[in-house]
C-alpha cells in the first residue's frame, strides 16, 4: 500500500531562507545549504536506538500504531527527531513518515525547515513524487519563504522520476521567487539533464552558472572532473 501523509499545515510568519552564491566546489556538503539543526547528533541515545528497533520489529504488524504511540510518547524532543533521522538513514520510508507525522502534531513543533527538506529528500530518493509535492506545497501554505535546498530537493525528486518538465518548471519558479540557485541545484540539473540527453537544457543551465556563480568555469570543470559523462550520476 502506498504511503500517505496527513500534515497539519500552520500559518506562520514568513522566514527568509536564502543562501548566497558561493565559490566552493561540488562536495557532499553542498546539499546542506540549510544549517544543520542543533538536535542532530552522530551518536544515537539508547532511547532512540530502542525506538528504532521497536518500530522496525512492529512494522507490518497490527501492533504498529500502538508501538508508535507508546514508544514515541516517551522520547525527548532530540531523541524523537533523531529517531526520524535514523529511520531516514536506513531508508525505512513508511516508518520515517509516521514519525514525521507524529512530530508535526507535537505542541512544540512549529515548522522545522530542515526536517521538511529531509522528508522531501527521502521521498524523492524513493520516487514518491506526489508525497514530496505535498510536503513542498505545505511549506508554501505555511508562509515559509523557501531556500535553495528546498527547491533543489523538489527538483531532485522530479529528476529521480524522469519528470524533466516539472523539474525545470520548479527551477524557474525558484528564480522567479528571488531564490538564487546554488551549486548543488545547478549540479543536479546539469548531470541529470546530461544523462537524459537534454543538451539544450544543459546549455541553458550552464549559462545560468555564469549569472549566479562567482567562479562558473571552475565549478563546471569540477563537476566534469567528479562526474564525467561516461559515468551515471546518482541523484540522492
Amino acid at each position: 500500500m502506498e504511503a500517505s501523509l496527513s500534515l497539519p499545515f500552520r500559518s506562520v510568519r514568513p522566514r527568509l531562507h536564502r543562501a548566497p552564491a558561493t565559490t566552493s566546489f561540488v562536495t557532499c556538503g553542498l546539499r546542506n545549504s540549510t544549517r544543520r539543526p542543533l538536535w542532530r547528533s552522530d551518536v544515537l541515545s539508547t532511547e532512540a536506538i530502542r525506538a528504532v528497533q521497536s518500530l522496525k520489529l512492529a512494522k507490518s504488524t497490527p501492533r504498529l500504531n500502538h508501538v508508535l504511540s507508546t514508544t514515541l510518547a516517551r522520547l525527548l524532543k532530540s531523541d524523537l527527531l533523531n529517531t526520524f533521522a535514523e529511520l531516514k538513514r536506513q531508508n525505512e520510508v513508511d516508518l520515517a513518515l509516521k514519525v514525521f507525522e507524529y512530530v508535526c502534531k507535537e505542541e512544540w513543533y512549529g515548522t522545522d525547515f530542515a526536517l521538511r527538506c529531509d522528508v522531501i529528500q527521502l521521498l524523492g530518493k524513493n520516487k514518491m513524487v506526489a508525497l514530496a509535492e505535498v510536503v513542498f506545497s505545505g511549506l508554501l501554505k505555511e508562509g515559509v519563504e523557501l531556500d535553495a535546498r528546498a527547491y533543489a530537493e523538489m527538483i531532485g525528486a522530479y529528476l529521480s522520476a524522469d519528470m524533466i518538465e516539472n523539474a525545470m518548471q520548479t527551477y524557474e519558479k525558484m528564480k522567479a521567487a528571488g531564490c538564487t540557485p546554488n551549486e548543488f541545484t545547478l549540479m543536479i540539473l546539469i548531470r541529470n539533464l546530461e544523462k537524459a540527453g537534454e543538451k539544450d537544457l544543459v546549455e541553458f543551465v550552464k549559462r545560468d552558472c555564469v549569472e549566479y556563480l562567482d567562479s562558473p568555469k571552475k565549478f563546471l570543470e569540477e563537476v566534469e572532473r567528479k562526474y564525467p559523462k561516461r559515468r551515471s550520476f546518482d541523484l540522492v
